[in-house]
């Protein structure tokens, strides 16, 4: 296993226990908490590897992740309760979940030949989207869609990652200041309340009302 693949699998975890936790506070059956722990964890990964045209998609290959998923739901549900008392532990392996797979999908750009740019939206489309789909079926606006500091922290991370590159840091230390740089730009922005502009005042009436 080399390095970019154990990154992958411990995204995988953090993005398991993300959607099981989602599930289990919706109160989903079993059958509907191994669906959100899967679109969540795979989510992302699928669509990037559509994009590049990987065929077929990388978790189909590697039974291991699937395993590692259905692991994670069982050991999620064992723990449900204690998880689920502590209120930011959802946003703590939501969190760690986009920083490990932001770095799997710009690698994945690269390995693909594609343009820096191409390969940082990659990156982003593999740390955000399990989490887009998972928001989608319970109910909820995407955390993407918000003001909150999401996407901007894995394009951050890319920016980085590529600067990196440029200045010749070894491939390890790479994936780790990438990494590491979008976990902490969502800690800070949570932290101090960092958001996006506003397109809308706070007293405005909502367009789609008549």
């Amino acid at each position: 296993m080399n390095v970019i693949d154990f990154i992958d699998l411990l995204g995988t975890v953090a993005f398991a226990v993300s959607g099981a936790l989602a599930a289990f506070s919706k109160r989903l059956d079993p059958f509907g908490v191994i669906i959100m722990a899967f679109v969540t964890a795979a989510g992302g990964g699928t669509l990037r590897d559509i994009l590049i045209g990987v065929q077929p998609v990388s978790w189909m290959l590697n039974m291991n992740l699937v395993y590692t998923i259905l692991i994670c739901v069982v050991v999620t549900f064992i723990f449900r309760k204690w998880l689920l008392k502590l209120r930011k532990t959802l946003f703590l392996f939501d969190t760690i979940g986009i920083g490990l797979y932001t770095v799997v999908g710009l690698e994945m750009g690269l390995q693909a030949g594609l343009h820096p740019v191409i390969c940082i939206t990659l990156g982003c489309v593999t740390a955000c989207f399990g989490g887009v789909i998972r928001d989608i079926l319970v109910n909820e606006i995407p955390v993407i869609f918000r003001k909150n500091i999401y996407a901007t922290a894995c394009l951050a991370g890319g920016v980085v990652y590529f600067l990196m590159i440029k200045i010749g840091v070894l491939e390890n230390f790479r994936f780790f200041i990438a990494g590491f740089t979008v976990i902490l730009i969502r800690f800070f922005a949570v932290m101090f309340s960092w958001q996006l502009p506003s397109f809308y005042d706070t007293g405005e009436e909502d367009p789609t009302r008549f």
